[in-house]
């Protein structure tokens, strides 16, 4: 079921009472009903998140780190998961039966987890299989539907984050000799050349041709790429790059191995939303980054880190769209719901979906 169908099927369009509340109003009833709800309510917030959601959250944070979060917070009754899909998945995944997970905006999705759907998985799964044998062993990045992580977790795969996609590419080969990485390929290909892995020997999967792209010989493939890529890291181009080399020759770039190949190679430094984050904190005062993320933590790693000249890679970067579904209104609806045991938008993964999807997220957090 893609984003729109789960709007459909959920029915649930913002009241116009949110549309023409204040500011004012809204941040005063959220803060009223977190104090009334107390331990009951827990509020995680994705590092992408708008900033007047961000400031109403318990917690910020990536998205596997919000669901364990969420997980070991054994009080909340309720769980309003500040981020997109497949994040209030996971959290519900990991939380309690009791416990409610709540996503205020249902059409809060995310590009590249919808670019990789069940059906397509198990199909290309059965041709790859013709083509290689029991040589493949599939991974997935935690940015994935539940119905992936399921379908990695019972074919003895795990899941992995931009952290420590490096451990388990390579838990992955000591398990078998090939590794078929979803949905994101850049993340894939970036992980694998860091390992030694050449470009060469790394092909991707076509799941609209329903066709493996590669050049050589197909015996000598090892990692196997999902044609999946994050809408808002692929906007950042070596144009970006060479024009700031050009102007600005002394700035630090930084950027996410969610971005091409060609603009990580490019760059000084990549690495996970944590690193990124991390090394702008601990940076010299008066030194200059260029970043190469999501735009509302460019934002607030500007806001917050005065004393350093801090830039987008890209300066016409806007937003992740999705990300920036969940606002104010959002959120306050979603609070007074649960006051008025009206819950909406509440996100259950089905039980043996789970089960399965639990074994891939274990076979990760055993190696963290």
């Amino acid at each position: 079921m893609n984003i729109l169908e789960m709007v459909s099927s959920a029915g649930n369009v913002l009241p116009e009472k949110y549309k023409t509340m204040s500011v004012e109003d809204m941040e005063k009833a959220v803060l009223g009903i977190k104090k009334r709800l107390g331990n009951r309510l827990y509020i995680p917030g994705h590092h992408y998140q708008r900033e007047e959601v961000i400031r109403f959250s318990d917690v910020t944070g990536d998205s596997l780190q919000l669901a364990q979060l969420s997980a070991q917070n054994r009080e909340a009754d309720y769980i309003v998961f500040c981020g997109v899909h497949f994040m209030a998945e996971t959290a519900d995944i990991l939380t309690e039966e009791r416990q409610t997970v709540i996503l205020p905006d249902m059409r809060a999705g995310c590009s590249m987890a919808d670019m990789a759907d069940i059906d397509q998985t198990e199909r290309a799964w059965t041709k790859l299989q013709e083509l290689f044998g029991d040589t493949i062993l599939p991974l997935t990045y935690v940015n994935s539907t539940a119905a992936i992580k399921a379908f990695v977790g019972k074919n003895g795969g795990a899941t992995v984050t931009s952290s420590n996609a490096q451990d388990m590419v390579s838990w992955a080969f000591e398990q078998k000799e090939r590794i078929l990485f979803l949905p994101d390929q850049h993340l894939g290909r970036n992980t694998a050349f860091d390992i030694g892995i050449p470009l060469n020997a790394m092909a991707v999967w076509d799941p609209h041709k329903e066709e493996l792209v590669h050049e050589g010989d197909i015996e000598d493939l090892k990692v196997l790429l999902w044609k999946g890529h994050c809408s808002v890291h692929e906007n950042f181009t070596t144009a970006n790059i060479e024009a700031l080399r050009e102007e600005q020759p002394a700035m630090n770039i930084i950027v996410h191995p969610e971005c091409r190949r060609e603009v990580v190679a490019m760059s000084d430094y990549a690495g996970s939303t944590s690193y990124i984050i991390d090394m702008i904190e601990k940076a010299k005062a008066g030194s200059s980054w260029a970043i190469g993320t999501e735009m509302n933590l460019v934002k607030r790693l500007i806001a917050n880190n005065p004393d350093k000249n801090i830039i987008s890679l890209n300066p016409n970067m806007c937003p992740c769209l999705t990300m920036n579904r969940i606002d104010l209104p959002h959120l306050l609806w979603a609070l007074e719901s649960i006051e008025a045991n009206q819950t909406i938008n509440p996100i259950k993964v089905e039980k043996k979906m789970a089960a399965d999807a639990i074994l891939a997220l274990n076979r990760m957090l055993e190696r963290a």
